[in-house]
C-alpha cells in the first residue's frame, strides 16, 4: 500500500522494484559520455525508418523489447503499460508500442513523463492493481524540432540558452519481485505546475527550474529530510542554465542541494566538444540516463544509496507559444534505493 504523509507525497509500504531497464538512443548520444553505458547506440538516426517520427516509434518499441527480454519477462506478464513522448497525440507511442498487446495507459508530461509514468505504474502495484508494468517514454531531435521549433531543413540559429532534444527512449520494467531488481522505488513527491511568466521556449531550463524547486521544498518537508539525506538530487533536463536558477531558488528558501545536484541534461553531453548549448532535454534525456547511468550507481559496489530522482517538463504547445502563452513547467520526484 501506499501510505499518504502529507498532501502529495507517498511512502511506499509495499517494495516496488525497477526489475529492469533498457536504454536506446542516437548517435550523437552514443557519442557522448554515457555512450558505451547504454543498452543500444543506433547506426543512424532514422533507425532504418522512412520518417523522424517513425525513427522515435522505433526507439519505444527497441527499448520495451529489450527491457523484457533482460528481464526473461514474457508480454502475457504485463499487466498494463505508462508510456508517453513529446508528440502531437503520442503518435511516437501508439504507432511504436501497440504492437506489443499490453494494454496502455497513454500520458503526456512532457519531459517529465519519465518520472509521472514511473509514479503511476509504482502506485498500481503498491496498490495491488498490476504485480508488473511497464513504463516507456522518448524524444527524438528531429521529430521535435519539427513539432516544437523548425525543421532542419530550416537551418535557424539556436541561442545559447537552448537545449538540444536527446535522440533516446528509456523502459522500465517494475514489479514486486525483489531478486536481481536494479533499484527500490520508496516513495514519491507529485509535482504541481508551477508558472513564472517566462516565455522564452528556447531557455527550457529557466522555465522548468521553479518547478523543480517547489517540488524539492515540499518534498524535504513531507519527508522530514534534508538535501544530505541523497547522494544525488537529479533534475531531468535543466542543463546549465536551469541549474543555476534552481540553485538560487533554493538558496532564498533556506536549502543548498550544490553539493548534490546533478542533472541529466549536463551529465548526456560533453558540453565543450559536442555543442550542444545549455545541455540536453526531452523525455528520453533523464529516462535513458537513468537506465544507463542512474541505476547502474545505485547498483555497484561503493556507489549510491538513495537519489532523488526529479523528471522536468515544460508545459508548452506550438499553439500556446503562437498565441503568447506562458510556459509552465512541471516535475515529478521519485526517491530510488539501493537493494541490501
Amino acid at each position: 500500500m501506499a501510505r499518504r504523509l502529507r498532501k502529495t507525497s507517498y511512502l511506499l509500504e509495499k517494495p516496488v522494484f525497477v526489475e529492469n531497464s533498457a536504454s536506446v538512443v542516437g548517435t550523437k548520444e552514443g557519442q557522448g559520455p554515457l555512450g558505451p553505458l547504454f543498452d543500444m547506440v543506433g547506426e543512424d538516426d532514422l533507425f532504418q525508418t522512412n520518417n523522424w517520427e517513425e525513427a522515435e516509434s522505433t526507439l519505444q518499441k527497441s527499448a520495451v523489447h529489450l527491457a523484457l527480454k533482460k528481464a526473461g519477462c514474457r508480454t502475457e506478464d504485463v499487466q498494463c503499460m505508462f508510456a508517453g513522448d513529446l508528440l502531437g497525440q503520442s503518435i511516437a507511442t501508439s504507432f511504436g508500442v501497440g504492437g506489443f498487446g499490453i494494454p496502455l495507459f497513454g500520458l503526456y508530461g512532457a519531459c517529465s513523463t519519465c518520472g509521472e509514468s514511473m509514479i503511476l505504474g509504482a502506485m498500481a502495484i503498491s496498490g495491488g492493481f498490476a504485480e508488473r508494468v511497464i513504463c516507456v517514454t522518448s524524444s527524438h531531435f528531429a521529430s521535435a524540432e519539427k513539432e516544437f521549433r523548425f525543421p532542419l531543413e530550416y537551418g535557424n540559429q539556436r541561442p545559447l540558452s537552448a537545449s538540444w532534444t536527446v535522440t533516446g527512449s528509456g523502459a522500465f520494467l517494475l514489479g514486486t519481485k525483489k531478486e536481481g531488481a536494479r533499484a527500490r522505488i520508496a516513495g514519491m513527491t507529485v509535482g504541481k505546475i508551477v508558472d513564472y511568466g517566462l516565455k522564452d521556449s528556447m531557455n527550457m531550463g529557466a522555465c522548468m527550474a521553479p518547478a523543480a524547486a517547489d517540488t524539492i521544498e515540499r518534498h524535504m518537508k513531507e519527508f522530514g529530510r534534508t538535501p544530505q539525506d541523497y547522494d544525488r538530487i537529479i533534475t531531468g533536463d535543466l542543463g546549465c542554465v536551469g541549474q543555476k536558477a534552481l540553485i538560487e531558488l533554493l538558496r532564498d528558501k533556506h536549502l543548498d542541494i550544490s553539493a548534490q545536484h546533478m542533472d541529466c541534461g549536463i551529465e548526456i553531453y560533453d558540453g565543450k566538444e559536442q555543442d550542444t548549448h545549455a545541455g540536453g532535454s526531452g523525455c528520453g534525456c533523464c529516462a535513458a540516463t537513468l537506465s544507463a547511468y542512474i541505476l547502474k550507481r545505485l547498483e555497484e559496489p561503493g556507489g549510491w544509496n538513495r537519489v532523488l530522482f526529479l523528471p522536468t517538463g515544460a508545459l508548452l504547445s506550438k499553439v500556446s507559444f503562437n498565441e503568447g502563452r506562458t510556459v509552465p513547467g512541471i516535475s515529478h520526484g521519485l526517491v530510488l534505493e539501493r537493494i541490501s
